[in-house]
């Protein structure tokens, strides 16, 4: 139906799941699954949330949660697992991004009936999402700002996280744009420190980054993390914006969805989603959000780019949760409009970790960043980088790795040093 939200989640309980999902409908739209004053058959029609199907799966002999109502009722289990499905009315919600976030999850983690809930995936419809923002720049407007027609954008991250002062970032950042990056990004533990404030920072970079592009006509994108309140974000952004700066970051989870709104509204600047947090939300396999889920309710928002980690990275996702995730933020929410955006991959990439890349997206539409494979080569920044453009120039031509080194010097470097891929 296209005037209803769809939503799917994998629960566990030692009920039936059927009435579970009785439950689910109910807890998110009228308010219960027993009858109230009130609640008439119309008002049922036209408000209520739908069971649309139920698929039953294994059963597990212990909780994978604890729930103090069950363990007072001395339920015995076994306990069910189920994959349910549910539709919302888009009337009930409006364009609202905190009340839809509130209707398919909310107080459904919360239920006594449950021993594990995880909203999975979600779908709206076309006429709904286009009430809300889509991305100012998004994949080819990152291109068209950095130059970068083709071939993967290669960045960085401001290393030391903290510590330096404006004057010590600034000499970082014209360093690595002299090495060749494209794209150089703060680290989301600094934002707006004592040791550098936004007011001092971003005129200071944004002078050699300026200057740089007056030597060498290219533009680099700094996102500058201006996690904070609605206010100051704006503030901020409208620094970025005055000095030339092309992009701004944000820690997603901590800001909110109203924060988030309100910037995008506010800002033409390209909108750098940082998932900080995320973990929180998602580690446990039968509790929270997958990556599917919650890039929609950000996509909502009009954030240009979602990180997704990166494939063999030094966090604790598998390789196949990173590339599903890439491969969400390259799926249009609906049919018929292009709110695509670009996925940056980061957490331990290097040159070794671009093949698999390359061999699991089959397209290089990405923000590669990469801290150490760059700050650490034993050839110094430039090396860094060379070396990670060297190994997506072979990764595209079907060249092994290893044989492209023999005529790489700084892929061959960055082999030996850092390990073989």
């Amino acid at each position: 139906m296209t005037d209803r939200i769809h939503a799917s989640y994998l629960i566990e309980t030692p009920l039936a799941p059927a009435a579970v999902a009785e439950v689910m409908a109910g807890e998110q739209s009228c308010g219960t699954f027993k009858r109230v004053e009130g609640e008439t058959d119309d008002l049922r029609a036209r408000a209520r949330a739908t069971v649309e199907g139920i698929e039953e799966l294994d059963s597990v002999g212990a909780p994978s949660l604890p729930n103090a109502l069950l363990e007072r009722q001395r339920n015995p289990g076994p306990w069910r697992r189920a994959r349910v499905r549910l539709s919302f009315p888009v009337a009930n919600i409006g364009a609202n991004l905190p009340t839809l976030a509130a209707t398919v999850a909310g107080n459904l983690y919360d239920l006594g009936e449950s021993t594990g809930m995880r909203l999975e995936t979600m779908r709206v419809p076309a006429a709904y999402r286009q009430r809300f923002e889509l991305p100012r720049v998004g994949i080819a407007g990152t291109r068209a700002s950095t130059g970068v027609a083709q071939g993967a954008l290669v960045g960085t991250i401001i290393k030391p996280n903290v510590g330096f002062s404006a004057a010590q970032t600034a000499e970082l950042v014209g360093r690595l744009c002299a090495a060749g990056v494209d794209f150089i990004k703060d680290d989301e533990v600094s934002a707006d420190p004592d040791h550098a404030p936004l007011a001092d920072r971003v005129p200071a970079v944004m002078a050699v980054v300026r200057e740089h592009q007056q030597r060498t006509g290219k533009l680099v994108m700094v996102a500058f993390n201006i996690t904070d309140e609605v206010d100051a974000m704006r503030r901020h952004a409208d620094l970025v914006q005055r000095e030339g700066g092309s992009c701004v970051m944000a820690s997603l989870n901590w800001c909110g969805f109203s924060a988030i709104q309100a910037l995008r509204r506010h800002t033409p600047l390209a909108l750098h989603g940082h998932r900080n947090g995320f973990g929180a939300l998602s580690r446990h396999p039968l509790l929270g959000i997958s990556y599917q889920a919650y890039q929609v309710l950000w996509r909502l928002a009009g954030v240009d780019h979602m990180h997704v980690h990166g494939l063999a990275g030094k966090f604790a996702q598998a390789d196949a949760e990173v590339i599903a995730s890439a491969h969400d933020c390259y799926t249009p929410l609906t049919e018929g409009i292009d709110d695509t955006v670009m996925p940056a991959f980061s957490s331990g990439q290097w040159a070794g970790t671009v093949a698999p890349t390359w061999a699991a997206l089959g397209r290089d539409d990405l923000l590669f960043m990469s801290g150490g494979g760059i700050l650490a080569h034993p050839g110094g920044a430039a090396a860094g980088v060379a070396s990670i453009r060297q190994a997506w120039a072979a990764a595209r031509a079907g060249v092994p790795v290893h044989e492209a080194a023999r005529q790489a010097p700084e892929l061959a470097q960055a082999l030996d040093f850092f390990g073989q891929p």
